[in-house]
């Protein structure tokens, strides 16, 4: 499995952004009041995700104290980082696009969602960072033992 890429994270925070924009635009007289709750969500699981890589990274690197790690668990782990984070930043690219919108319109109904979506782009940041901590603490640490065995078994080139 390849490590996330930044770039796609942002990519699909942009286009996320342009649709919130666009549906907003569209649909705001129909719209209902921004709620706290998948907010609220979103910041707790950005918590649980930062002690599980605070967690594993320290069982990976087989700190002092630290338990073993279940390798089946560090691969749960990396896929969850990988959904996590994603997901956050699909999240995070809406909230900004609906707060952009928000902050344009001149009506006191848009000022009141103002704190949702702050606490919207806010959280879901929060969940990228701790997905992609997650994501770095699955990594196998290199041992220098197998890596220098590895370069002395391979042939010189040299006849």
């Amino acid at each position: 499995m390849r490590p996330t890429s930044v770039s796609v994270l942002v990519v699909a925070g942009l286009a996320a952004a342009a649709v919130a924009w666009l549906l907003l635009s569209v649909f705001y007289e129909n719209w209902p009041p921004l709620p706290w709750l998948p907010i609220v969500v979103i910041a707790a699981l950005a918590v649980a995700e930062g002690y599980l890589a605070q967690n594993t990274a320290a069982r990976v690197q087989r700190r002092p104290g630290a338990p073993r790690v279940d390798p089946l668990a560090v691969a749960r782990y990396a896929v969850l980082a990988k959904a996590s984070s994603l997901a956050g930043a699909l999240y995070a690219g809406f909230s900004a696009g609906v707060l952009a919108w928000l902050l344009l319109e001149p009506t006191r109904a848009a000022r009141a969602d103002v704190p949702e979506a702050t606490g919207g782009v806010v959280a879901a940041l929060a969940l990228v960072g701790a997905a992609l901590w997650l994501e770095r603490s699955c990594r196998v640490p290199e041992q220098p033992d197998q890596q220098d065995e590895g370069e002395r078994g391979r042939p010189s080139g040299r006849v």
